[in-house]
């Protein structure tokens, strides 16, 4: 049995897990011990209040308060809240609150600011009994809940985490800060270490050794970046100002926060290369469309690369729609277009007639000439081939590069690549954005006949998910006998580029009620009509393919359905019956960036990171290699700036 040492540690936090003996006031005198400020009512980090036995947190590193509810000297609930309604968003079990410490003046690092693995990148602990869990200085083992220990001063609570052999450790509650969760990149368990073995120690710090070689890679890359001479765009026209008004929605602080990263970065004269996350129907192409109409206002051109050809035409459809009422010529390239079309497009490129061209990997194609590209917008850059890849690195060398994605970058990979990657996210969902109500049903021809009823009712448009194209005209004839007056429609990757082409035009303009379809829908289609989504067969569906279908829905104010048709549970594998459950108990806003989807996590880390980190991460865990990684990268910047006086910002 091991006891944690905790002599000398200088970590300081506060601590909160359900059911913790804590009094108000208490926990009012530890978070200003960390130096939060005392107001009214929280709305920035490093704020909190106190309403009886209620007490609101703003953390520093959150993306939205803590609502800490406390009965009878207990911790009742842990909740993240909506700072404008006060609403609860997610409910938490472990929360760790790290002290508000003013930030370093910039360029002027102090020997303390450098980050250390300690310090957690991850504020919450998200643990179930059983889990696997990675203490930063003893290695794998498995969580065993929180218990009592009789210490000299009384009883204390311990974590408690089982190793090879039987062997536990007792981790005292200050402590938490070095236990993590393990998430690997298998689904095989991760090899458990014997309490008080030197293995530990000797593998993490090899996989130390191979973090600091990539964290010198990415800041050769950034260094040899910011070398380069760039374009400097003009500050903001008129007509730019006038453009982005026209935007019909209210924006969230975090597209505001992003179109200003993107311009700062447009205005200057390194060449941009940031990539914006953002989850499904957040608002990440209205900032690429602030950034095109920009460069466009500089007289550049401006390509907008999308992985499929429904895509292109989306986002044609859109950008066309939003600019209609300015000079601006838009133009779309891609299998949809004629032989004919495609050459007169290309003769325009090249002598720039065409401002704005959007299409698929046919845009990287060596045919095609640009009279003065200054923009590149890549969307989803991890579906396309490696070909396609290599080619775009030459491109990056041209212009200013903005990406998007809608996997989720995991917060800590995201807090440890700060200062190499330029990285903006937008976690707020639209104002208005009302949650998808998810129900998970055995296949019933009434409750169909219900749904698609009711949306027809309130004039929405439905799509139904079906991925066998072999019968899928069977299925739009049982639609369309079960809901007659229903107008519906098939799209399936095997349809000619003519025929696809014309079905998603009809529905984009609601002259199909109906949309039959395979998972061509998935990425990035956007029809605002189309409120209700049914998927036959949701059980072989990965998680992650079946949050971004669900994105595919209630995008604007009115209430949206997801129904999820699966066999009866008692015939599904363990796998697809957690699957099943994790969406279903996931379906608030925002559930693709907060919760732990592993798989799309990992997919996330894994976009950024390349394979062969993945072996690095299964064997250590993802936390700590995050935070190794972030140490590398703070330990190599502060040693530049020493030895060049503050040139590497």
């Amino acid at each position: 049995m091991g006891k944690e040492n905790t002599q000398g540690s200088m970590f300081h936090s506060v601590e909160l897990f359900l059911d913790k003996t804590l009094r108000p006031d208490e926990l009012v005198r530890s978070i200003a011990d960390l130096r939060y400020r005392r107001v009214n009512r929280v709305l920035e980090q490093g704020e909190f209040s106190q309403r009886g036995s209620i007490v609101d947190i703003y953390p520093v590193d959150f993306d939205a308060p803590l609502r800490v509810d406390l009965e009878n000297d207990h911790v009742r609930s842990i909740a993240t809240i909506n700072s404008q309604t006060g609403r609860p968003i997610w409910q938490h079990k472990i929360v760790i609150i790290l002290p508000n410490r003013p930030a370093c003046p910039a360029g002027r690092p102090s020997g303390r600011s450098v980050f250390n693995a300690e310090v957690p990148l991850n504020n919450f602990l998200e643990l179930q009994k059983g889990d696997y869990v990675v203490h930063n200085n003893h290695g794998i083992g498995r969580y065993l809940g929180i218990e009592p220990v009789d210490a000299a001063r009384g009883e204390k609570e311990h974590m408690v985490i089982e190793y090879k052999g039987d062997d536990k450790l007792f981790v005292p509650v200050h402590d938490m800060h070095l236990v993590q969760k393990y998430v690997g990149f298998h689904k095989k368990p991760p090899r458990l270490y014997p309490l008080g073995s030197k293995e530990w120690k000797r593998v993490r710090a090899l996989i130390q050794k191979r973090v600091q070689r990539l964290a010198g890679e990415l800041l050769h890359a950034q260094a040899v970046r910011a070398s380069l001479k760039g374009f400097a765009f003009s500050p903001d026209v008129d007509w730019q100002k006038e453009f982005e008004k026209k935007f019909p929605f209210e924006e969230t602080p975090d597209q505001t926060k992003a179109t200003l990263e993107v311009k700062k970065d447009m205005e200057s004269v390194r060449p941009m290369d940031r990539l914006l996350c953002g989850d499904v129907g957040y608002g990440k192409t209205e900032v690429a469309l602030r950034a095109a109409f920009k460069a466009v206002m500089d007289n550049k051109q401006v390509v907008v690369l999308v992985p499929t050809t429904i895509l292109a035409e989306q986002h044609y459809y859109n950008f066309s729609n939003r600019l209609k009422d300015f000079p601006v010529k838009v133009a779309m390239l891609s299998r949809f277009r004629t032989r004919r079309e495609q050459t007169a497009i290309l003769k325009e490129l090249q002598e720039g007639g065409v401002d704005i061209v959007i299409g698929t990997h046919r845009l990287l194609s060596r045919d095609i000439a640009f009279k003065d590209i200054g923009l590149i917008i890549i969307d989803e850059e991890q579906r396309f081939g490696v070909r396609a890849k290599e080619r775009l690195k030459q491109f990056r060398l041209l212009a200013d590069v903005l990406m998007l994605t809608a996997t989720p970058i995991p917060r800590t990979l995201y807090m440890a690549l700060t200062g190499v990657r330029d990285m903006s996210v937008i976690a707020t969902p639209p104002q208005n954005r009302i949650a998808v109500k998810t129900e998970i049903v055995e296949f019933d021809e009434e409750l169909i006949q219900t749904a698609i009823g009711r949306e027809l009712k309130r004039k929405g448009q439905v799509f139904f998910l079906h991925n066998r194209v072999e019968d899928i005209e069977r299925i739009a004839k049982i639609i369309t006998r079960l809901v007659p007056q229903a107008r519906a429609g098939i799209a399936h990757g095997q349809m000619s580029a003519h025929e696809l082409e014309d079905m998603m035009l009809k529905f984009l303009k609601g002259t199909i009620d109906v949309l039959v379809c395979t998972t061509i829908i998935e990425s990035g289609i956007d029809v605002p009509n189309a409120n209700t989504l049914i998927v036959n067969r949701a059980d072989r569906f990965g998680l992650s393919d079946l949050h971004q279908l669900r994105g595919r829905v209630g995008r604007f104010t009115y209430k949206a359905y997801a129904y999820f048709i699966i066999p009866p549970r008692r015939q599904l594998s363990a796998q697809a019956k957690a699957r099943i459950e994790a969406i279903e108990k996931h379906s608030g806003l925002g559930a693709g960036f907060q919760i732990a989807f592993e798989d799309l996590q990992i997919r996330g880390a894994g976009n950024i990171l390349g394979q062969e980190q993945h072996g690095y991460i299964a064997t250590i865990g993802f936390d700590l290699y995050c935070r190794l990684l972030k140490e590398s990268v703070e330990h190599l910047k502060h040693e530049m700036a020493g030895t060049s006086h503050g040139t590497l910002n």
